[in-house]
């Protein structure tokens, strides 16, 4: 006995429409990865607070700077940080407020 299919047409034609396939859904998938590892939502907390150096960042999260100067390379190669020069010294800072959007809808979601 085949199996009747519920939804009308229409309802059919809007999900096959907007569930993500291919290069879409893989950049989704590497997009909300990074969001899964908690020493970068750690530093693009603190990014989203204001911009700041590998030392800077090391000290205040009291992360290695080893391990804060690979995640953000991860994170900058990403595109969700930015860097600016000032000197000898590299600022980070992400790149759009989409990230802090994503960071606090998660935190609402959990209801913090």
């Amino acid at each position: 006995m085949a199996e009747t299919l519920l939804l009308d047409k229409r309802t059919q034609s809007i999900v096959e429409g907007y569930v993500p396939e291919g290069e879409l859904l893989f950049s989704l998938v590497r997009f909300y990865s990074i969001f899964a590892d908690g020493t970068r939502i750690r530093l693009l907390s603190a990014l989203a607070i204001s911009e700041m150096c590998v030392t800077d960042l090391s000290r205040v999260l009291g992360i290695n700077q080893t391990t804060v100067s690979h995640q953000l390379r991860f994170l900058k190669d990403a595109g969700m940080v930015r860097t600016e020069r000032h000197g000898k010294i590299i600022f980070y800072s992400v790149s759009s407020e989409v990230v802090n959007d994503v960071l606090l809808k998660g935190v609402e979601f959990l209801g913090y």
